[in-house]
């Protein structure tokens, strides 16, 4: 493959010490923007030495011999690039100088070096990632790797032939071929950028063939279970143990917000007595290491309780005998249905419960609640956030019970139309929180509180 600029020099290269004038003589090959160096393993005197010509000076026997070497090597160095091209081969600075050198050319092959990337994060499992990072990776690899064979019929191929073609063609496989959702094509391919950053870095390709990629995720909806959902799913009873204690762990984490892997890995020793005296869950997110403080409401101090004595709590020192996910998002789908909920469960729906049901919806700030979820930013917590009808027809009923006292008969009509536009405010609040649209919401809300704020200096 013809690079698209190339160029060759020799230089002497400065010694420590400045003063020695014999010096080594070097070659500097730059490909595509990218230089590589190495010694000729010759020395020359740095009086003798044109860099204007990058040749010896001079007609004496030992300039015309380090003349003629070094114009040898220009020479074996054009044929090797001919014969790379003629075999299809890529150009790279790291490839002529490893030729100079004597040494086998790096491939530098996409597969290759997705799979050093797979060795490394493995051999930092559980220290620095969790054993799902690794096989997300070693998924995300071979779907590349199933690509590459589709579409090019080749085993690996080589970075430099990595282009925006590549990125998009690689995205219409994970969606027709391997059937792959939007938002899971995305990861995939989140995934396999993070390899190819990894090559700019280590400088095997000089630029991002991603860069004029822009993949666009889709808003998912996720509803939280409503207060009646979860009132349904506490009070019913089970004849099994198996999934009442599936429940009870649900229903735990509905009130503390702790994921499944974080609630798996609770010991007795996270609970601690807080500033105020009261029982709290103090401890790391396993996912982002973040500390999570959270005040632990009776709800789930009745159930840490009722398991407190339980066999395998009192052999690991757990506070709840948590099975594996699997099984407890394949128990909870049967649970929905004995205890007439028709959302569909899993243990993740218990967190975005906590963030939007137990928490939010009942006037805890957003800041509070990103503390407690262990999240980074408001934006993380604000995907949790989904206000439900309960909390709008409260609102608007204090709302109404505020605007009613003390109105004069004549002046209702007036009134009416302003609580209806109040009505239709709040209205799209929800609808800009259910569809994501943060900086909407933001500007609405901002706009709503003035309008309320004036409302209610004119009726005082």
């Amino acid at each position: 493959m013809l690079e698209n600029s190339y160029g060759l020099t020799f230089f002497l290269k400065t010694p420590k010490r400045k003063a020695d004038m014999i010096r080594y003589v070097y070659l500097r090959v730059t490909v595509d923007g990218i230089p590589k160096e190495t010694s000729t393993k010759r020395k020359w005197d740095a009086k003798r030495w044109d860099q204007n010509t990058e040749r010896a000076v001079g007609t004496r026997e030992d300039a015309r011999s380090l003349n003629f070497f070094l114009d040898s090597l220009v020479n074996n160095v054009s044929n090797y690039r001919t014969e790379l091209i003629n075999e299809g081969k890529t150009i790279t600075a790291l490839r002529i100088i490893e030729f100079v050198k004597g040494n086998n050319p790096s491939k530098s092959k996409v597969l290759e070096e997705f799979q050093k990337h797979n060795d490394e994060v493995f051999a930092l499992v559980p220290n620095e990632y969790a054993i799902g990072t690794h096989t997300r990776f070693v998924t995300a690899r071979a779907h590349v790797q199933e690509f590459i064979l589709f579409k090019y019929q080749k085993e690996d191929l080589e970075f430099r032939e990595l282009n925006y073609e590549f990125i998009k063609d690689y995205e219409m496989y994970l969606k027709t071929v391997r059937k792959c959702g939007n938002n899971t094509t995305l990861k995939y391919i989140a995934n396999f950028k993070k390899i190819v950053l990894r090559a700019i870095a280590k400088e095997i390709i000089p630029k991002d063939p991603f860069l004029l990629f822009k993949g666009k995720k889709i808003k998912i909806l996720k509803e939280p279970l409503t207060r009646a959902e979860l009132y349904l799913l506490e009070t019913k009873q089970f004849d099994s143990e198996r999934l009442s204690t599936v429940r009870d762990i649900f229903v735990f984490q509905c009130y503390t917000g702790l994921a499944y892997v974080d609630i798996k890995q609770l010991k007795k020793t996270d609970i601690k007595r807080g500033i105020d005296e009261e029982l709290w869950i103090m401890s790391n997110r396993q996912k982002t290491k973040s500390s999570t403080d959270i005040p632990l409401l009776p709800n789930a101090i009745q159930i840490m309780k009722k398991y407190e004595n339980h066999p395998l709590c009192v052999e690991r020192g757990l506070v709840l005998p948590v099975k594996s996910n699997q099984k407890m998002n394949e128990y909870l789908k049967e649970i929905a249905v004995l205890s007439k909920v028709y959302s569909t469960l899993n243990t993740h729906k218990a967190r975005r419960t906590f963030a939007s049901t137990i928490t939010l919806n009942n006037g805890v700030p957003i800041h509070v609640v990103k503390e407690m979820l262990g999240h980074h930013s408001i934006s993380q917590t604000e995907d949790y956030a989904i206000t439900e009808q309960e909390t709008i027809s409260r609102e608007m009923l204090e709302l109404r019970d505020r605007l009613s006292g003390g109105f004069k008969q004549e002046s209702i009509k007036d009134f009416s139309l302003v609580l209806e536009q109040f009505e239709n405010d709040l209205i799209n609040l929800k609808r800009y929180y259910k569809l994501g649209e943060h900086n909407g919401f933001e500007e609405k809300f901002m706009q709503f509180e003035e309008r309320l704020s004036k409302f209610k200096n004119d009726l005082s």
